[in-house]
């Protein structure tokens, strides 16, 4: 049996040194320092919601002053014989919670692109808080879809 020379026990490499290989530099992120942060689904979803309630609280200001909008993963259960919920609307506590699994996964849509995403939720949000107040979706903003 043969015996390696060295007596003494050689130091341990220490990884993860900036990988400085071949004198070109550390590496650096993916998207660069001088590029906007990349943007998910979620945002895209939580901008809609967003900037749509935004725009239905100036157009009716009294009604929806103090509502609550909430967005959350998914519902607690599936109703039998409707299926999963997009939306769940409290009139008591003058609450709506939009559900974005259900929005984002179950809408079937002709093109799946950036635009016809936005206009499934901002229809979702139209449904959602005509329901809590108790009109029809086309009533709450008649000047904005005037053009169509």
């Amino acid at each position: 049996m043969s015996r390696s020379r060295r007596s003494a026990v050689p130091e341990p490499t220490v990884r993860g040194r900036g990988r400085d290989r071949h004198g070109r530099g550390i590496r650096s992120s993916a998207t660069g320092p001088f590029l906007p942060p990349l943007r998910t689904r979620i945002d895209l979803f939580d901008m809609t919601i967003a900037s749509t309630i935004e725009y239905l609280r100036g157009v009716w200001p009294e009604e929806l002053g103090k509502s609550v909008f909430e967005v959350a993963s998914g519902p607690p259960s599936v109703i039998p014989g409707i299926g999963v919920e997009r939306w769940m609307v409290t009139p008591e506590t003058n609450r709506v919670v939009f559900y974005r699994l259900p929005i984002q996964r179950l809408s079937r849509l002709h093109e799946n692109d950036e635009i016809h995403q936005r206009m499934m939720i901002e229809t979702c949000v139209f449904r959602g808080v005509a329901e809590l107040l108790g009109k029809d979706p086309w009533d709450l903003a008649p000047d904005r879809f005037r053009h169509f």
